[in-house]
């Protein structure tokens, strides 16, 4: 068991609280996560507000981060402790319907199937004050250490910079997509998807 700083929200509507939380190890077929740099989005704010569907409180928020492997559940294999990584706040399991057709990319096990408050067996790695922490869409970045299906984390180049990779979890993507796939725009247009301009 890790003890670390996390930004708890422990009711909605209510500030968030940084606490020292324990974070238990990774399950067979899970990551452990040193998470070096987090975003914030307007989804953590929904969730704080009390918005998003779903959420149970307490709850460790954040989606978009970017850290080191500290450590690997049995069977995992895609990566290994010092790797780093950007955790996926919408899994890529590789092997449902949607992960193998190229024009989707909604997992089967995200957040549209089932609730991403706890880990997929239904239990938590974090506690806090002796009680239960909730996950966040399995990702949870506002913890020093968190811990997530190897499924929901890519694998990314050891010289990524990670205060400016951790992006990508989310904000990056999410904006990109969608001037290049819905917007459809081309080199030298001008945008302002999501903040980014000059696409």
């Amino acid at each position: 068991v890790i003890r670390c700083r996390a930004a708890v929200a422990w009711a909605p509507g209510k500030p968030l609280a940084v606490e020292e939380v324990e974070v238990a190890p990774p399950k067979a077929g899970e990551v452990r996560i040193k998470i070096v740099a987090t975003g914030i989005c307007r989804t953590d704010e929904h969730l704080l507000q009390g918005y998003f569907p779903n959420a149970e409180f307490p709850v460790i928020p954040g989606h978009e981060g970017a850290g080191i492997v500290e450590s690997v559940g049995k069977g995992v294999t895609s990566m290994k402790p010092g790797d780093k990584v950007i955790p996926l706040c919408i899994p890529q399991c590789g092997e449902c319907s949607f992960c193998l057709n190229p024009e989707s990319n909604f997992c089967q096990k995200s957040h549209i199937s089932e609730p991403q408050n706890l880990l997929p067996d239904k239990t938590s790695r974090f506690t806090c004050k002796g009680k239960q922490i909730h996950h966040f869409l399995w990702v949870s970045t506002f913890a020093e250490y968190t811990v997530v299906p190897e499924y929901t984390v890519a694998k990314i180049d050891a010289a990524a910079p990670l205060d400016k990779v951790c992006l990508f979890s989310c904000g990056f993507s999410t904006g990109y997509g969608a001037a290049i796939n819905t917007a459809k725009v081309k080199p030298g247009s001008t945008c302002a998807v999501f903040g980014l301009g000059g696409v």
